[in-house]
Parts: structure tokens; C-alpha cells; sequence
């Protein structure tokens, strides 16, 4: 063993010994944050701030004992200068302590001092000295991780290499839930996790770039530098559906956060059950933000100043007259003043109130406040109230208008033409009332418009939207409503919109979720998709109607093989392709049109393959509808027959966008089996 040899033995068993010393400190830390709980110890606090000191101790608890199993870090720094000189700091996950006032054992990722293990380079080194990055392998005896091997970079003299320990890393195989990225987090990256809460940010993030990571990254770090506001306001993660929050759930527990209303949208919105489908046309209409003027119009039209003859109020034995023509007055100055619905009729209540009583107050002096809780209650003003500006659910201002063409007539003249008002009416018997409605996606949608109408829905701190290219004008509003007092990431890839009402302009979708000026980054450098692929993809780019930059890869060539099959003879080409890939490591996603997905299972499962759907995360192989793929990964990607995929979306549709998702799905190794011509 050479000396370099035995040198690098030691710092190994070292660093062991440092994570061993660190296991055992957050053994403690769990334990006794479990035992602070147990025993209420706080005498300093009461009532109610011990209720949420004691609230707060448990979350912490649960949070430390459910922390996957892992490594405690994966770098480290050394300082040449600044305040940290001399002293070497391990970046892990999660801050880990000895003592509350003792120097810690490994420095939390988000933690100030830690952002030189991302930023430093050679040219600008932060005052570090050496980076150290770690390698780790799933540990034996039970434990949570072996150290493996190490990497150093002497920043200080000039030295600066991404290193083969970064590589793996990030090409580690994908099998199970999406994994976080803080050990390999890049410059660029970096930026957009770090910034501020105030800061709404629009990333455009190529196939394989890191774009959902740093926006779950974001959210954790704004979590630990922001608490209080964000524990006030809370923080919402939407996705596109079901299968991808799943794939995404296990990324902010691991990053030691937990508490995060991880959500989709159609979840959040959902006042009933969906019991109608819409055609493409009326779907399309109501994601239209024209439908939103129309919705107003419909509310808005059930104001009336006039309805009202004058108002008596009685007082006693004495009687409070209030003429028509000033209820009318008030009526219109506050229908001007444009507040919700549901807050305007209370400020009409208010001021008819505040009229009575500056004529009682000129007769008989000041007036209790019980004296105007009783005019408040009076049943004469609340019948004027009821005349003038009724009470209303928003379920009785969508069903006549989707169920009465002289009522839609109304309210969307010189919005929508004849037309569009056919095509957005409810097909057959329109329902008695509403309560007998039948509701689709989208009817839901433009309730909660109206709803937004009547009051400002409870909203949240900080909101993550991902795959944001295929949301609607009517969804952005949704979001936006959500999101009024707070502020977004909104992540996403025009080139993978595939709605019928998906995106070309990250400029539209900003301005309907109520952001017109939030700066829009682009992140192009990938680090899951190979080059080989991305070359390929970039060629289907140039066919896209986005204004898009070319994707560009930090990973090897990777492997593309095109196989043509005889007509009728895909299946069995499918099962060779799959068979192939079992010989290598790493998840097989075979990805189909979505009509086609029951046969190939059926094809697999005949030779001996089992195959699960793509909720199974963990499973060896999974056979993937080309509709919801988007958001997943695999390592070895079957793609079958691509002009189908593409032909599936209809004439006119998003199929090259579909097929541009389906084919970036590919961590290492890309099949494209077809016997139809290749559409790119």
C-alpha cells in the first residue's frame, strides 16, 4: 500500500467514525426531543404558547424518527479564510447537534454557511479550501449507510472537477419514488432554491434538468428559513396527478420536512363528485378565460338597486324610513367598489345600518351597540337586503346558466358568439335545480370561479406548481385566487404541453395567475436524460410550435436503438426489448399509446414478464399509459410505437408533444420499437 494508499484509509476512517459519532447524536436528539414532549418540560411557557411549543416539539420528534435511512452528509467543507477558518463543516440533510450551544456535527443544506459547497468554484471559492464530497453504499449489519469512498477538490489552489462520486449520484439507478437531489445540487439550481419568499419564479426546465427538484428543494428551504410565515400561511405543492404525487412524496420527508399539503388541483376544487363528461369543444370553452366575464356577468346580474321600495325600520315605538332612492344610492356605490360578492352585500347591510343611525343619533344622541345589532337584525333590512343583493351559492348561479339559453344569452352577449353559447350549454333535460345537477371536471372548475367571486378562498404563503405548461386560463385563476397574498414556483416545459389548452408563451400563463412580471429561468442543461437521447428529442423540438431552447446533456451517450417490427408482430418485439433490459439494472417503463397498453401487458404477462401499472413505483417493470407518464422516469424506456402515441391526441391535438414527454423519459437506455414510419 503506498503511502497516498494508507493516507486515504485513514481520512476514510475518519469520516467513519464521524458518522458513527453522528448516528448516535441524532439517536439522542430524537430521544430527547420524544422525552421533552413526554414530560412537557418548558416551565417558561404557558397557555397558548405552550400549546405551540408543544405542537411544534412533536412535529419535530416525528420528523427526526421518520427520516428515511441514509447517509447523516455527503460533503464537507474546509475554510482557508472568513469567519469559518480552519474548521471543517459537514453538510448533511438535517442539522445534527450534541447540544443545543454546541458547534454542530453536521450543518443543515440550507443553512447560509452552506451554500459555498454549491456556489464555490475555482475562479471564486468562498473562502473554502477543500469540498469533499462522499460516496455511500446501502450498509450492511443493518446499518443505514457505508462510506465508500471520498473526493477532494482543492479549491484553494485552483482545482475545481465534478468528479466521478457526482456522476453516480446522479445515475444512480431509478427504481421506487423520486429521490432528492441536495447532494448534487448545481450552481444554477442553487440559485432558484435560495430565492426569497416574496420571489415568484417561472423555471423552464428542459426534459431531465432538475425542475421538479428544485421547486420541492425550494420548498424546503423555504420552510427552514421562513417557519413562522410559511406554518401561518401554509404551503402547497400541486402536481398533474395522483401517480406523480406519489412519485414525489418521499422527497421533502427525506429532506427532513413534513407538513406540506401535497395536492392536485382537481383535488383542491372538488365541491362534488364528477358525474358528466364534457365534449372537447365545451371542455375547451370552459377553461376559456372568456367563461370568467361570463361567470361575473351571471353573478353580478342578481344585484338590483331598484328592487326595493323604501325601507322602515322600526325602533321601538318609533319608525326609521329610508327612502328607495337612497337605498339605490347605496346599492350602486358599493356594486362600484367591485368587493366580493358575499362582502359587498354586507357592506350594503353596513351603510343602510350607518344611514339609520345618524338620523336616531340626531334625534336622541349616541346609540349602543346593542341598539345596532338589533337594526343589523332587523327583518325588514334583511328582506331589503334579499331584494337588492340576495344571498347565493355558486351552484345556483352555474346551473341555470349552463341549463338556460336565454340566461347564458344574457350574460355572454358580446363574449360569445351563437356558437360557442350552443356548444358551452348542458346537453339533454336541464336539472329542476341544482341539487340534482350533474357536474363535470370542468363545470367544477368554473365553480370555484364563482365561489372566488362570492369570497376570497383561504389562501397560502408559498405554492409550487409543476407541469404548469398544461394548465388553463380558467385553472391559472384557480391558482392565482390561492395564491393572492403569497407567492409561486411555477415550474414547467412548453415543450411538453399536451392539453388541448396547453401554453406557448410562459408570458400568458404568468399574467393569469396574477404575475405578469415574475422573471422566467431556463434551465437546459439535463442531468438524467443521455445525449444520444436528447439529440434525438431535439430533433422532434425543431417540429414543435414553442419557443423553446435546445436541450443539452451532462451525461454519457447513453443508448438509443431504433427496432422496426413487422406489421402485427410489436408485441413480440416489445417482449424482446424488455427481456434485454432485465438483463441490465435499473426500472423498464414500457410506454404505449394509451389504447394499446392492455395488450402488451397481456403480451408480457403470456411470456412470464410481470408487469405492474405506473402507480407501482417500486416494481421491476411497468407498463405505462403515454397520458401519464409525464412527471416519471425510468431507467430503460421502451417506447412503442411512436406514430400511434402521437395519432392518439386527435387531428389537431398535442401528439408530437406527447411523444417529446414519453421519449425524455429515459434516465440510460431508450428502445423506440415500431412497425409504422417513425414520425420524427
Amino acid at each position: 500500500m503506498t503511502s497516498t494508499d494508507t493516507a486515504l484509509q485513514r481520512a476514510l476512517d475518519h469520516e467513519r467514525a464521524h458518522h458513527d459519532h453522528c448516528r448516535t447524536a441524532l439517536a439522542a436528539m430524537v430521544e430527547g426531543a420524544q422525552e421533552h414532549v413526554v414530560t412537557g418540560e418548558d416551565v417558561s411557557a404557558s397557555g397558548a404558547d405552550a400549546e405551540v411549543l408543544g405542537y411544534r416539539l412533536r412535529s419535530r420528534a416525528k420528523e427526526m424518527r421518520e427520516l428515511p435511512p441514509g447517509p447523516l452528509f455527503f460533503g464537507r467543507l474546509d475554510f482557508a479564510e472568513g469567519e469559518e477558518t480552519g474548521r471543517a463543516l459537514h453538510i448533511g440533510r438535517l442539522r445534527i447537534t450534541e447540544h443545543p450551544a454546541a458547534p454542530p456535527l453536521v450543518v443543515d443544506w440550507r443553512a447560509p454557511v452552506s451554500r459555498a459547497f454549491y456556489q464555490a468554484t475555482a475562479s471564486d471559492p468562498r473562502g473554502v479550501d477543500v469540498r469533499r464530497r462522499f460516496g455511500w453504499a446501502p450498509g450492511s449489519r443493518g446499518e443505514s449507510a457505508d462510506l465508500t469512498g471520498m473526493e477532494d477538490e482543492h479549491l484553494g489552489r485552483g482545482e475545481s472537477r465534478a468528479g466521478a462520486i457526482v456522476a453516480r449520484e446522479i445515475e444512480r439507478p431509478r427504481v421506487g419514488p423520486m429521490r432528492d437531489i441536495a447532494a448534487t445540487i448545481q450552481p444554477e439550481q442553487d440559485d432558484l432554491v435560495r430565492a426569497g419568499l416574496g420571489t415568484t419564479v417561472c423555471v423552464q426546465g428542459a426534459p431531465g434538468t432538475g425542475k421538479t427538484a428544485v421547486g420541492l428543494h425550494r420548498a424546503a428551504y423555504l420552510l427552514y428559513t421562513h417557519p413562522q410565515r410559511i406554518e401561518r400561511g401554509g404551503l402547497l405543492i400541486l402536481g398533474p396527478n395522483p401517480t406523480f404525487l406519489s412519485y414525489i412524496a418521499e422527497v421533502l420527508p427525506a429532506l427532513g420536512e413534513s407538513g406540506v399539503r401535497q395536492s392536485t388541483l382537481d383535488r383542491e376544487i372538488a365541491r362534488h363528485p364528477v358525474t358528466r363528461t364534457d365534449d372537447v369543444r365545451a371542455a375547451a370553452l370552459k377553461h376559456d378565460a372568456r367563461t370568467a366575464e361570463v361567470l361575473r356577468r351571471a353573478l353580478y346580474a342578481r344585484v338590483d338597486p331598484g328592487a326595493a321600495g323604501d325601507l322602515t325600520v322600526p325602533d321601538g315605538s318609533y319608525r326609521w324610513r329610508v327612502p328607495a332612492e337612497a337605498l339605490a344610492r347605496v346599492v350602486a356605490d358599493v356594486r362600484r367598489e367591485q368587493p366580493p360578492y358575499t362582502v359587498g352585500r354586507e357592506r350594503v347591510r353596513a351603510r343602510i345600518v350607518r344611514y339609520v343611525q345618524e338620523r336616531a343619533e340626531r334625534r336622541a344622541g349616541p346609540r349602543t351597540n346593542a341598539w345596532l345589532r338589533r337594526v343589523e337584525r332587523a327583518r325588514p333590512v334583511g328582506a331589503v337586503l334579499d331584494a337588492v343583493w340576495p344571498r347565493v351559492r355558486p351552484e345556483e348561479v352555474l346551473a341555470p346558466l349552463l341549463g338556460d339559453p336565454a340566461e347564458l344569452a344574457r350574460a355572454a352577449d358580446g363574449v360569445l358568439d351563437d356558437e360557442e353559447q350552443r356548444a358551452l350549454l348542458w346537453t339533454g333535460r336541464a336539472p329542476r335545480s341544482w341539487k340534482s345537477a350533474r357536474w363535470s371536471a370542468a363545470d367544477l372548475l368554473l365553480l370555484d370561479e364563482v365561489a372566488g367571486l362570492l369570497e376570497h378562498p383561504e389562501g397560502y404563503g408559498h405554492v409550487v406548481v409543476d407541469e404548469a405548461q398544461d394548465l388553463s386560463p380558467m385553472e391559472c385563476r384557480a391558482i392565482a385566487r390561492r395564491s393572492a397574498f403569497g407567492s409561486l414556483t411555477v415550474l414547467g416545459d412548453l415543450a411538453q404541453g399536451t392539453t388541448p389548452w396547453a401554453a406557448r408563451s410562459w408570458r400568458t400563463v404568468l399574467a393569469h395567475l396574477g404575475r405578469p412580471d415574475a422573471a422566467v429561468v431556463p434551465l437546459t442543461t439535463g442531468f438524467r436524460v443521455p445525449k444520444k437521447v436528447v439529440g434525438l428529442v431535439n430533433r422532434l423540438l425543431e417540429r414543435l410550435d414553442v419557443d423553446v431552447p435546445p436541450a443539452r446533456s451532462l451525461r454519457g451517450d447513453g443508448e438509443l436503438t431504433l427496432r422496426e417490427a413487422a406489421p402485427g408482430a410489436v408485441p413480440e418485439a416489445v417482449v424482446d426489448a424488455v427481456r434485454h433490459a432485465l438483463t441490465r439494472e435499473g426500472s423498464v417503463g414500457v410506454v404505449a399509446a394509451d389504447p394499446d397498453v392492455p395488450g402488451l401487458r397481456a403480451a408480457l404477462d403470456a411470456a412470464g414478464i410481470a408487469a405492474a401499472g405506473p402507480e407501482a413505483l417500486s416494481a421491476r417493470v411497468a407498463v405505462v399509459p403515454a397520458s401519464v407518464v409525464k412527471g416519471l422516469e425510468y431507467d430503460h424506456v421502451v417506447a412503442v410505437e411512436p406514430a400511434a402515441i402521437a395519432a392518439a391526441e386527435g387531428p389537431g391535438g398535442r401528439g408530437l408533444h406527447r411523444l417529446y414527454v414519453v421519449l425524455t423519459r429515459a434516465v440510460s437506455r431508450l428502445d423506440v420499437v415500431h412497425a409504422r414510419p417513425l414520425p420524427f
